[in-house]
């Protein structure tokens, strides 16, 4: 089985050597194709105005400048033009990417496009607390992840559809077990423009979330990752939403 291997946090990120780890437990033809710098809430965006530049970091390990999307088309079209890879694994992410972070998130973007181009693909992130920001614990996406990306490779994923794979900030042994679940929604009340200024006195913004406990929904990613369990939420390609599609047409027919 030859595995793909990328990221957003970009080539040098501790992650992506977890997921590395993850990949050559399952087998030995593992290749990295990360982005040359950190490329965090890109999304599924391309480069397409400006050039792709490719850098061979060490034997089957490659920095793209560009976006993860970017990495996954020039892995499969140009690096792996041999023989495309059976799986991609995009990860291990430095926080997780659960609720709208799905939109944001370019660890899973990787995903998604590995799933545009007909590859089961599976999006790992790392979950951390206040006290583990600088240094995120990877132990419980290395411990558990070969087992979760196994089993979910003997199962079959459908075409069109990616999982996307979260673990919480707990060591391996409090993991509370897996659970499968469906992609949350935050309370947007916590979002909020925090605005400082320079030296200068000039004003410059960041776009932050409020430090406060919500409530979370059962059965949602979220509340999974509060509980100490493995998020495992399967998300579609295809964003139709079939009901209002049917309504539109009947109110487009009058």
């Amino acid at each position: 089985m030859r595995i793909l291997v990328t990221n957003d946090d970009g080539i040098h990120a501790p992650g992506l050597d977890v997921a590395a780890r993850i990949a050559r437990a399952l087998s030995d033809d593992v290749w990295v194709v990360a982005p040359e710098t950190d490329q965090s809430g890109v999304s599924h965006s391309l480069s397409l105005s400006d050039p792709l530049r490719l850098r061979q970091v060490e034997e089957r390990r490659f920095a793209v400048k560009g976006t993860p999307t970017d990495c996954v088309i020039m892995a499969v079209r140009h690096i792996l033009a041999d023989g495309k890879p059976d799986l991609v694994l995009s990860g291990v992410n430095r926080g997780q990417n659960v609720a709208e972070d799905v939109g944001y998130s370019g660890t899973v973007a990787g995903a998604m496009e590995g799933t545009v181009l007909g590859i089961p693909s599976i999006a790992l992130s790392q979950a951390y607390g206040f006290e583990t920001k600088k240094a995120p614990p990877y132990d419980a996406a290395e411990h558990w992840g070969p087992k979760v990306v196994r089993t979910l490779l003997e199962e079959g994923l459908p075409d069109g559809v990616l999982v996307n794979v979260n673990f919480p900030n707990r060591r391996p042994e409090e993991i509370a077990g897996i659970a499968v679940t469906a992609q949350g929604r935050r309370n947007q009340d916590l979002l909020r423009i925090d605005q400082r200024a320079d030296g200068r006195g000039n004003p410059y913004y960041w776009i932050a979330f409020e430090k406060r406990i919500f409530d979370t929904v059962n059965g949602s990613d979220l509340h999974a990752l509060d509980g100490g369990f493995i998020s495992v939420t399967p998300l579609r390609l295809d964003m139709t939403d079939e009901p209002m599609m049917t309504r539109l047409a009947q109110v487009f027919r009058r």
